[in-house]
């Protein structure tokens, strides 16, 4: 039997199993899908799923079922059905969020046991045996109730949930294996641009430890804020042409908007898309074109929202753009060039823009999520439920990690990091150093964060006098330097030229040691 890893989505879900030899294989569904639709149709006794499902949006609106994954394990006063409006519409069943679906009543609950079943009966037929569990993730502020929901809708479904794990840091986890870098000491923004909301993490990577500093999630941005700005455009080209408005009509805004989701994708690929659409409106068919430019311009204000979005939750860590060493793009819409590109212009360029548009190795960011969740169960497949859930109690999860880097004053007076900010504890850490004198004294100091400006002179390419200079350019930098004396010590005796090892240790509780090392001298201390 064999474990799965799931990437639950409110628009899209996605399914990956790690196999033996450590590589991950993405899952498709008997359609073909590896991004499965997270939609449910009902036309007389038949059910659709995934894709068969959403194209029932055309024709069968009111009895097909999308974007319900938030829904879950909430009250009916507690939801927010803004993007049901085009759908299927949730009903208050004694308190509970669920849909009338011709004549028959039915919870999100079992909408959610009978999707899950398809994803599970996909995964069988890829795999070909049986599923033993699952890692499932989900999003990093669903409740204890909606967690619960989760698992108890699992189980219904004959999915054991191994653990669920926060998306981000699934998809960072995927991220980081894929370039064998865990082991590097990074601070990363996760943005996750879904399609009907968006979520971002801060998470420092200490040691292969990840610890989220910082969250933010906005239910009102999404590649669907992106679709509509699409259908303005075409919809007012067509009106201007057949003094028409096909927004009036349900289902010719449901044939634009399908048409302007293509679209969209295929921008992300090419310069230049076509629109065709027969019998639009009123018996007129539509075809047009876009270019990338005009796309660009149309959806400018959600663009700024992307970018505004990331620097609010760098904001929200205590921390600047500077500070932040990767920006990881997740989700369908971070195949759009204009989103790496604007989010690259709030930070530095010592930042990396992980992103399709600024690296085609990459994985695709839709599978992010569940890569990662897919390595996370071929870790935790093998320990037995007492073990897991021991694991992810809140006083192993919600790690304790230092505010500032702790080191040591060179020779040079210098701040040298021995242990980096925002690291989890307990840790132990050294760094091994050359005597400058036959006695070595060891200062310990909490290091302070300063801003270096460093202004580079513009390359002038020209030798006439006439010829105007560009304006040198100032390039702002962060350096640590001595700050709050924690300890010191003195080694005595060592020789000149001697290694010297320093080696600060940080217990669970959070108290530190500091021990100097040189041969068989060797000095501690406790703070």
């Amino acid at each position: 039997m064999a474990s799965i890893g799931i990437a639950f989505g409110n628009s899209t879900s996605s399914i990956a199993i790690a196999n033996d030899d450590g590589k991950i294989d993405v899952i498709a569904n008997p359609d073909g899908d590896r991004f499965i639709a997270s939609a449910l149709s009902y036309v007389g006794e038949d059910e659709y799923h995934g894709a068969q499902a959403q194209a029932q949006l055309v024709r069968n609106p009111n009895s097909t079922i999308v974007n319900f994954r938030d829904y879950i394990g909430l009250p009916f006063d507690k939801i927010d059905p803004t993007y049901s409006q085009k759908s299927a519409h949730p009903i208050n069943l004694d308190g509970k969020t669920g849909y009338s679906i011709n004549d028959k009543q039915v919870t999100v609950d079992e909408i959610a046991t009978r999707h899950l079943k398809q994803i599970k009966a996909a995964a069988e037929d890829y795999i070909g045996e049986k599923i033993e569990g699952a890692v499932i993730a989900v999003p990093t502020n669903f409740s204890e109730e909606q967690k619960a929901a989760l698992k108890k809708i699992s189980s219904d479904a004959d999915i054991k949930v191994l653990q669920l794990i926060n998306e981000p840091t699934a998809a960072l986890l995927a991220h980081l294996v894929a370039k064998d870098a865990l082991d590097k000491d990074k601070l990363f923004v996760v943005a996750d641009f879904g399609g009907v909301r968006s979520d971002a993490a801060v998470i420092a990577v200490r040691g292969g430890i990840l610890t989220i500093l910082a969250t933010a999630h906005d239910y009102e941005l999404g590649g669907d804020k992106l679709d509509d700005c699409l259908v303005e455009y075409f919809a007012k080209e067509f009106q201007k042409k057949y003094k028409v408005d096909p927004t009036t009509n349900a289902r010719s805004l449901a044939k634009l908007k399908s048409a302007c989701i293509i679209t969209k994708k295929t921008l992300s690929n090419v310069q230049t898309s076509t629109i065709s659409i027969d019998s639009l409106a009123e018996g007129y068919d539509f075809h047009s074109t876009i270019n990338r430019l005009r796309f660009e311009v149309a959806g400018r204000s959600v663009f700024t929202r992307m970018s505004a979005f990331v620097e609010s939750v760098v904001a929200k860590a205590g921390l600047e753009t500077l500070d932040i060493d990767e920006v990881l793009l997740v989700g369908g819409s971070s195949n759009i060039p204009k989103v790496a590109a604007n989010i690259a212009a709030v930070f530095p360029e010592s930042t990396v823009i992980s992103s399709p548009s600024t690296d085609s190795k990459l994985c695709n960011p839709n599978e992010l999520i569940c890569r990662g969740s897919a390595l996370q169960a071929s870790i935790v497949a093998s320990f037995d439920v007492e073990e897991i859930e021991e694991s992810t109690q809140p006083v192993v999860t919600n790690t304790q990690h230092i505010a500032k880097p702790i080191g040591i004053k060179t020779g040079e007076g210098e701040f040298l990091t021995v242990v980096s900010r925002e690291t989890a504890y307990p840790i132990r850490k050294s760094v091994t150093l050359k005597a400058g004198a036959d006695d070595v004294f060891i200062e310990l100091y909490e290091g302070e964060r300063k801003v270096k400006e460093t202004i580079v002179e513009a390359e002038k390419f020209s030798d006439d006098e006439d010829s105007e200079e560009e304006e040198p350019e100032i390039v702002k930098s962060v350096h640590y330097v001595p700050g709050t004396l924690l300890a010191q010590m003195a080694l005595r005796g060592v020789g000149e030229g001697s290694s010297v090892e320093v080696i600060v240790n940080i217990n669970k509780d959070g108290k530190l040691q500091l021990v100097g090392r040189s041969g068989d001298k060797v000095v501690k201390g406790d703070i």
